[in-house]
Formats: structure tokens, sequence, C-alpha cells
């Protein structure tokens, strides 16, 4: 059985709003006398509100993260989710020691290495290579080691022409590159990494994704992995952690709890509509005055989609360019961002006035889940004029089979195939 190399037992951070540190010398003294005087416990851990970012609070006093407590085993993938306040990034910063918990303890085997944001454990005056034997140094690897690993780190991070040159003058990406490969290469037996992986291109995030199942799966060590990228976070990880205003909202695999997730701060939107065509979405080229999702078989369009309906994706839109045929298409992608098909057609439209034009897709076509439109427009020549990202978002639910009718279909699409039965004696 595995060991355990990260054990949270209570954490609690408490920050005050609008200073650095306490405030004023009176709470210094009344703390100070409180607590290590009469031996009693803090008076400003009892006032503390809930870190809910959508409500104005009455204390000055906010509990950025509030009874943390779980366990993570050695070579586990953790992924921590939730929205932008949750507490996520406070709590990997306890977990790397750059901040310490109001309350609670953090146990912690093994060396660390951290990748929180851009910038983090490089000093910007130092070369590329300066840094990487500055960071050795601090994992507790000799000279040797780090050499070693020198050629292997650079080649990953591809910044070969530049080791030799200070990384203030690096790009955010390249930054972001050369810090992964050296948290990800210097062996660590514990790799943590915030949603920083983002500021880096689609081949590096791929291969740092590459790199990180690698770490955890061929050489057993432990990853804690923050994003937004829900896809990524399936992927990776095995368990996952959901966090709501400074709280564990929930633990457990990272499939179920991404859907607990989504299903959370996924809001149904199947209809925009705005007939003034000056303050509509769109630029000089194209304006979109009404979009919808709509069941072809209910007139109400709040009505719940059955997944045996089919749908009707309604746009209304004014053409101002001067070409009359455009291309319209769309994307359909789930609430995680995993593009299911996407469709584009040449249509023609008026110049400077409404056209109406209406995509079907059909009943039993896609599954049980939670999806999203992403709506663009182009020229003939294929030059884009416009695009608009989730500009509709809709719920597909299969009643009979959520009343136990009939058994679960896997994947995001579920067409109705018909079985023929075939006469034994073809195949004696």
């Amino acid at each position: 059985m595995s060991d355990t190399v990260i054990k949270a037992e209570n954490i609690s951070k408490q920050y005050r709003l609008g200073n650095v540190g306490l405030g004023t010398l009176s709470h210094d003294i009344n703390r100070w006398w409180q607590t290590s005087v009469r031996g009693k416990e803090d008076p400003y851990l009892k006032i503390g509100e809930e870190n809910d970012r959508a409500q104005k609070g009455e204390s000055d006093y906010v509990w950025a993260l509030r009874g943390i407590n779980f366990e993570v085993k050695q070579g586990e993938v953790l992924g921590i989710i939730g929205r932008n306040g949750a507490g996520k990034s406070t709590l990997l910063k306890i977990l790397s020691r750059t901040t310490t918990p109001t309350t609670g303890q953090i146990k912690i085997k093994g060396r660390v290495a951290s990748l929180l944001e851009v910038g983090t454990g490089f000093h910007p005056e130092l070369t590329g290579r300066e840094n990487i034997f500055l960071n050795g140094a601090i994992l507790g690897m000799t000279k040797k080691e780090i050499k070693n690993k020198f050629d292997e780190i650079v080649d990953f991070a591809g910044v070969e022409r530049y080791i030799d040159t200070p990384v203030k003058r690096y790009s955010s990406g390249m930054y972001v590159r050369l810090a992964f490969a050296v948290a990800a290469h210097l062996e660590p037996e514990i790799l943590i990494i915030d949603e920083v992986l983002a500021v880096g291109d689609a081949e590096f995030q791929k291969k740092a994704l590459g790199k990180m199942k690698d770490v955890s799966g061929k050489d057993g060590r432990t990853v804690l992995f923050v994003s937004h990228n829900m896809a990524a976070i399936e992927t990776l990880c095995d368990t996952a952690l959901f966090m709501e205003n400074g709280f564990i909202k929930e633990q457990g695999t990272s499939t179920s709890l991404i859907k607990s997730y989504l299903a959370k701060s996924f809001l149904l939107k199947r209809i925009y509509s705005n007939e003034n065509d000056k303050n509509a979405l769109g630029n000089e080229n194209i304006k979109v005055l009404f979009a919808a999702i709509e069941n072809a078989s209910a007139e109400d369009i709040d009505e719940m989609i059955d997944i045996k309906s089919a749908i009707d994706l309604r746009v209304v839109f004014i053409n101002n360019t001067k070409e009359e045929t455009i291309s319209i298409g769309f994307d359909l992608s789930t609430a995680k961002g995993d593009i299911i098909f996407g469709s584009t057609n040449m249509e023609k439209s008026a110049i400077g006035k409404p056209t109406e034009l209406v995509c079907r897709i059909p009943g039993n076509f896609l599954n049980n889940e939670s999806y999203q439109i992403h709506l663009y427009f182009h020229t003939k020549a294929m030059s884009g004029l416009f695009s608009c990202k989730e500009i509709l978002t809709f719920e597909i639910k299969d009643i009979e089979r959520d009343s136990g009718y009939l058994g679960p279909v896997n994947g995001y699409i579920r067409p109705i195939l018909n079985w023929e039965k075939v006469n034994k004696e073809s195949h004696v």
C-alpha cells in the first residue's frame, strides 16, 4: 500500500481585507495577550466570514480556507478544481510553504517543487542556466546531479538559444516552459502545478501534460494539479478535490467531481436576443440579433429538451459586408470543452438587413450531457468575420434511461442503430 506523502489536518487561512498584516498595534497586542500570556484562543479567529466574493461582508476578516482535511498517497495525481476565489491557490501556497496556515498543520514527506505563477522560483537578473542550478540547489541536489539533467531540461523547454540570457528578458511563455522543465526534471518527490501552464501554447501544454503523466506513472512521484481545463484534469487525475468559498465541497474521482462542478457552474442560456443592432453581439461586419436553441417538439423554450427531440439552432443576423454569400458555422462542444462536431455552410443573405436561418440537429443523436454552441461567420475566402464562444448553452436529458427503463449509453452521441436478426443457417 502506498505511503501518505501529504496530510492536511484542519487547515484554515484567515486574511484581513484592505491591509497588509494584522493592521493596528492594538490588534497585535491583544492577540499576543490572549494567546501567549492568557493561553486562550485567538479572538480574531472567531470573527472571520466565509470567502464569498459575490456578497459584501460585515467583517474585515475573511477565511480563504476553512477546515481543510485530506490525504495524498505516493504516486497519486490529485486535481483541484473550483471557481476563481475558491481557495485553490491559497491551498497550494500553504503546501509549497510560501505561506503558513492560520490554524492546522500540513505534514509533507519528500522534496516539493512548485510552479504557482509566472516567475515562481526564478531570479529575474540571473540567466536561465544560473536559475536551473539555483533551483536544483534549493531542492537539495548536487551540482553533478543538476549537470546530468541540464541538457534534458533545456531541450524540453526549447530555450537553448536564450539559456545564457537573463530570464527577465524572457516572454511569459518562455519563462513558464523553462520553469516547468526545471520543476519536472529535477526529481522532486512532490510536484505542485497551478493554472500557470495555461500561459504556454497548445503544443507545450500537451507536452507538459505528457510529462506529468510520466512523472506520476513511471517515476511514482506525486502531482497536485490545479486547472480550469476540465479535460486535462480528467485525463491526468484519478482523484480530485472540488473547492468552493474556502471549503472542500466534495472529494472523489475526477470524473464524478467534474460533473458536479460543471452542473453547479454551468448556466443554461438557450436564448440570446438583442434587437438593437447597435448594441447587438458582433462587429462592423456581422451583428447577431437573435440566437436560440429550440426544442422542435415543444413551444416553451424553457422546457427540458428530451433526448428523442430534434433541436433547432435558430440565428438572426445582419450581414454588413459587401458579399451576399457568407459562411455561417458552429461548433458543438460539451461543458468541459470537448468538441463533438463542427458544421459550416455557405448561405445567401441580404446585405444590411436581418437574415434568419435555422439548422436542425436530429433527435436520438446527442447523449445525456450539457452542451455549448460556438457560433462563427466567414467570407467566401474563409477569412474570419466574427465568432462568439458559448453564445448558447443547453442540456439534453434522457428521461426513459434515468427512470431505469433502459441501460446507460456511453459517449457524447447515441444514434439509434437497428439490429437485424440473421438466419443461423447462413453461419453454418
